[in-house]
């Protein structure tokens, strides 16, 4: 085995190992029609309580014939099976290949009598074997088709968002059944203009057919390369639910969602309501959704696909991650559950009883549980290397700063890189305990923090963003005169700019901690010579007159001053 092949199967392993299911995910996708700019653009947050936010690379590679590559599940690090190893492989970081094509996923679990303990490829590999094989969303899909065909799907249902610099897909599947190879599948083009979402419940429902014409069985795959072809589906994915006894009715009336994970009241209230709340946030038209997202009436399914009152930029696609379901019934901050000071997050379990009822925490896009979180731009104007950027981040998605990661880079941040620390140990230097730092300290103060957190978190971002204009240019012209000159740039650039976010949000919670221990709020005082006094100026805030009334409600007479 060559040096680089077992560097290769050494991050795998580490991936595999320090990465546990990434079960309560969210997703959006963005079409070129629906962004101010014209790009691409996928959402994943990666959400799971012990899955530890790093970002992963694979070099690009040529392998010699014979070549075979060992397949472990992404959940757990169980080893699932060998496979044939593609003759060239591709770039990688995090999600994102060197061609821009970015994929992200959603499990939804499903029919447990679909599941395949024989099969070899796990949803997590099915992702990062199709970013090193593919180009294209349309050849991601032939892709995902063919290896679950050779070599059997070994995970449950899931929903994949699927970008290139020209398309955005929503494909749905699950597995066929112990022992059998192949997936169930649905495959839709997000018309341009709009949006799409989904969050651990398949949203595809009915879709076209053409007399066969999109339905597609492993063997002719190849139909996915025709343009014209806006919808495509598994030759079989209809008759395999009347074979189960699971549908009777109309082709034309089949639901893939609701034949194969039919909807109740969690997947509503937990699920969809998150995509409806992103919905929410651009498009005015969605409050007549609200009773369904909150699981009281799952008869009024909201659409797969929306059209935003305007078209979004990238800022306004990282603030629809940033949803706790502000200004909503649910939001987070308003039920006693909060707190004093407005927690955006309530600690698990998500389900508890009292007095024999049974209540939940809401789920919502922000949580305390995501290990990384994206969103990718796919840009068609641009060379490839340069046209994809990752803007990644660790943690709650409410609290992290997006940071450019160029699809071309060679090399990723020592601060975001595999083996810097894990879910068991701490590391000073590694992007997710610092920013769990800042977070954490951030939950039980929030309406104290929020403002300089946010501050400082636009302070980088914005800075990004207008950094990244010159950086195009810059990568461009030198990519017109060599290529290689232009990535080690762009490389050089996305390097730096992570270990800049994290040295600087390190340096942000020392500043945090110094003004907010202890309950108060702490800043400098200045005497008129200019020099800082020993003692600062105090405040203390206290809980607030609502809260204070709560506390009074709930303990009588006992705190009050006898006169």
């Amino acid at each position: 085995m060559t040096k680089l092949a077992k560097y290769f199967f050494a991050v795998m392993a580490i991936l595999v190992i320090t990465a546990t299911v990434a079960d309560a995910c969210t997703n959006f996708m963005i079409t070129k029609g629906a962004s101010k700019d014209g790009s691409t653009m996928v959402t994943y947050s990666a959400d799971s309580h012990v899955l530890y936010g790093e970002l992963y690379f694979w070099p690009a590679k040529k392998w010699p014939a014979g070549s075979m590559l060992d397949v472990y599940e992404w959940d757990t690090g169980k080893f699932l099976g060998k496979i044939a190893q593609a003759p060239q492989t591709y770039s990688v970081v995090g999600n994102m290949n060197e061609h821009q094509l970015a994929i992200g996923e959603t499990t939804f679990g499903g029919r447990p009598e679909l599941g395949n303990t024989q099969g070899i490829i796990d949803y997590g590999s099915l992702i990062y074997i199709t970013l090193q094989r593919a180009k294209s969303a349309r050849e991601a899909i032939a892709t995902i088709v063919k290896l679950t065909d050779e070599y059997g799907y070994y995970s449950s249902g899931e929903s994949f968002s699927i970008a290139d610099k020209d398309e955005v897909w929503i494909m749905e599947l699950t597995g066929k059944g112990e022992g059998k190879k192949g997936i169930l599948w649905v495959a839709r083009r997000v018309p341009d203009g709009y949006i799409s979402g989904h969050a651990n419940h398949p949203r595809i429902t009915t879709f076209p057919l053409s007399d066969g014409k999109t339905s597609i069985t492993s063997k002719e795959i190849e139909k996915i390369f025709d343009p014209a072809v806006e919808n495509a589906y598994a030759a079989d994915v209809i008759q395999v639910a009347r074979d189960m006894g699971w549908y009777s009715g109309a082709d034309r009336d089949f639901s893939f969602s609701d034949t194969y994970a039919p909807l109740d009241f969690g997947s509503a209230r937990f699920c969809e309501a998150r995509v409806w709340s992103g919905f929410n946030k651009v498009n005015s038209q969605m409050g007549k959704y609200l009773d369904y997202a909150m699981g009281y009436n799952l008869t009024e399914r909201m659409p797969l696909w929306v059209k935003p009152d305007q078209k979004l930029s990238v800022r306004d696609v990282m603030n629809m991650m940033r949803d706790y379901y502000q200004n909503t019934p649910m939001d987070m901050t308003k039920d006693l559950g909060a707190g004093p000071y407005g927690s955006t997050v309530r600690w698990r379990p998500m389900q508890y009883k009292v007095d024999g009822e049974d209540y939940i925490q809401e789920r919502a896009i922000s949580t305390q549980q995501t290990g990384f979180s994206f969103v990718s731009q796919s840009r068609s104007w641009l060379p490839d290397p340069i046209g994809g950027i990752l803007w990644f981040g660790v943690d709650d998605t409410y609290y992290t700063v997006y940071t450019p990661m160029y699809c071309g880079m060679t090399s990723v941040p020592s601060s975001f890189a595999v083996g810097n620390g894990d879910m068991m140990t701490f590391s000073e230097s590694a992007a997710f305990w610092v920013f769990n730092q800042v977070t954490d300290f951030a939950y039980s103060r929030t309406r104290l923090v929020i403002g300089d957190l946010q501050a400082k978190q636009n302070q980088l971002e914005e800075g990004y963003i207008s950094e990244v204009a010159g950086v195009d240019a810059k990568a461009a012209e030198l990519y017109k005169k060599n290529p290689k000159n232009a990535v080690k740039y762009i490389t050089g650039y996305s390097v730096t700019a992570g270990n800049r976010t994290v040295s600087e949000w390190k340096e942000f919670y020392r500043f945090l901690f110094t003004k907010y221990v202890d309950g108060n709020v702490k800043t400098p005082a200045v005497v008129p010579d200019g020099y800082n006094r020993v003692n600062p100026n105090l405040v203390q805030p206290g809980y607030g007159e609502e809260w204070n009334r709560r506390i009074v409600k709930d303990t009588g007479d006992k705190l009050k001053v006898r006169k």
